[in-house]
């Protein structure tokens, strides 16, 4: 792969949407190929699982049912766009991966983490992120700052936004040479400032 793979994780309300498009713009600007992806979604097949996924009126999906769900709109993704996007050498910036599988159902639904990572070993064909941007921030401060409308993700108790949050921070310890710690806990323009330094140094500009 000639290109560059570069994931946003984050709990609700991190604002790593906002920082992964900003950075995408910064990229545009020095003339580097970059793509924005979002996960789950970036292709109809995908987008379409997302509504599936994120739709309040789905009470009795399982917690099984929704990882692979997950794992279904990413395996079209890294097939239709990631793979060959990385292959023409272009940048590709998404927002959310296999990270987000392991958080959200693995510590936070309770799913076996080792069977996520199994699954995500297929499902990505084992393409993995060079590096991983983790925008932290309080749980309850993150979940005031999502939409008035709920997504059945969003709707869940604070004890479980808890539960993703202290995963992700577990997966930065495992993992800390991919993955790079950002305390939501400033400005927009100052965490850009952060951002850029690492993307930078990631992609030796």
């Amino acid at each position: 792969m000639k290109g560059k793979f570069i994931t946003f994780e984050g709990s609700e309300g991190s604002g790593k949407s906002t920082q992964a498009a900003l950075i995408c713009e910064y990229l545009k600007k020095k003339k580097i190929p970059v793509l924005l992806l979002r996960e789950p979604g970036g292709v109809k097949i995908s987008e379409a699982i997302r509504g599936l996924l994120l739709d309040v009126k789905n009470t009795d999906m399982t917690k099984e049912s929704e990882t692979l769900l997950y794992m279904a709109s990413r395996a079209q993704l890294v097939e239709e766009i990631l793979k060959p996007a990385l292959k023409k050498g272009t940048v590709v910036i998404c927002d959310r991966f296999l990270d987000s599988t392991i958080a959200y159902q693995g510590f936070g639904n309770g799913v076996d983490i080792n069977a996520i990572k199994k699954i995500g070993a297929f499902a990505t064909q084992g393409i993995a992120p060079g590096l991983t941007l983790l925008f932290d921030i309080e749980t309850e401060k993150g979940l005031s700052r999502t939409n008035v409308v709920k997504d059945r993700i969003e709707l869940r108790s604070v004890n479980y936004h808890r539960r993703v949050r202290k995963g992700y921070l577990a997966l930065a310890k495992s993992e800390s040479k991919r993955i790079r710690v950002i305390k939501v806990d400033q400005g927009k323009e100052e965490i850009f400032e952060i951002v850029r330094k690492h993307i930078d140094k990631f992609l030796n500009l």
